[in-house]
């Protein structure tokens, strides 16, 4: 299975990064729908798409009223778009009002709880809490041979409850806004700093730990310093946008490729 990043910011785009989303092709799943939800139309494999929500704030739903052009001349015939019940509502009610966006998308809104959902190529989306204002929900995906999971807009620690879901994931998607020194900061704002993602990877065992929602004010190849956390866990690298995550065994070596690799 082939992960796109097609967007690894936080809050808002900057000249390098787009806000929230996530896309593996072939099962036609999506993780989200930030400013980057117009990339998705060049991957489009699949007469339907399903796209999971893990909340309604903008910088992870904007991208729903792209829908025009992404499917615009493409062979899809149905879009679901997943979440919690009051997200769901909030999208439809807002972004899609007739003062603001006055056309509709004909989605299929499908609200979940606990229970997961089946996908294509015999996957299970299982979603679970997370601590965030608002509320948020993160989710895991295993297949017979796979598994990742994606955990999104939520402050990172040891005791946290997530991290019994996230366990021995061969590939974790998770948000690091911050880099250490701004816990307070972090806490307030429901999101995670450096360490204690390390700490939460290395202690739910998984294979590979890709960090997003990045902090969209510094736009350098590198704003956050893994080296630093190295000694607590070593197999994580960041997110960026276009770069492909191949989601395979842990007990395989873990493929990337990025945009800079395809000269992009």
């Amino acid at each position: 299975m082939d992960l796109h990043l097609l967007g690894t910011a936080g809050y808002h785009p900057n000249e390098r990064r787009h806000t929230a989303c996530l896309m593996i092709p072939e099962c036609g799943v999506i993780f989200d729908a930030g400013t980057s939800f117009f990339r998705v139309r060049d991957l489009i494999q699949t007469e339907q798409l399903h796209v999971f929500m893990s909340h309604a704030h903008l910088d992870h739903c904007v991208g729903l009223s792209y829908f025009l052009d992404v499917v615009f001349e493409k062979n899809v015939s149905d879009i679901f778009v997943y979440g919690e019940a009051e997200k769901l509502t909030a999208i439809r009610e807002h972004l899609f009002s007739d003062a603001l966006f006055p056309v509709n998308p004909g989605f299929h809104w499908i609200e979940i709880g606990n229970a997961e959902i089946r996908i294509p190529h015999n996957g299970r989306v299982t979603p679970f809490p997370l601590q965030h204002p608002g509320g948020s929900i993160g989710f895991r995906v295993d297949w017979p041979e796979q598994s990742m999971a994606y955990v999104t807009d939520t402050t990172a620690s040891l005791d946290a409850d997530y991290v019994a879901h996230i366990r021995d994931v061969d590939v974790l998607i998770h948000e690091c806004h911050f880099a250490d020194g701004h816990e307070s900061f972090a806490e307030k704002t429901g999101h995670s700093c450096l360490t204690p993602v390390a700490q939460v990877s290395r202690a739910a065992n998984v294979g590979l730990t890709v960090l997003v929602h990045l902090n969209p004010m510094d736009a350098t190849d590198s704003p956050l310093d893994l080296t630093g956390v190295a000694h607590i866990f070593e197999n994580m690298l960041l997110g960026e946008d276009r770069m492909v995550v191949k989601i395979e065994s842990s007990q395989q070596e873990p493929v990337v490729r990025s945009r800079r690799d395809e000269g992009v």
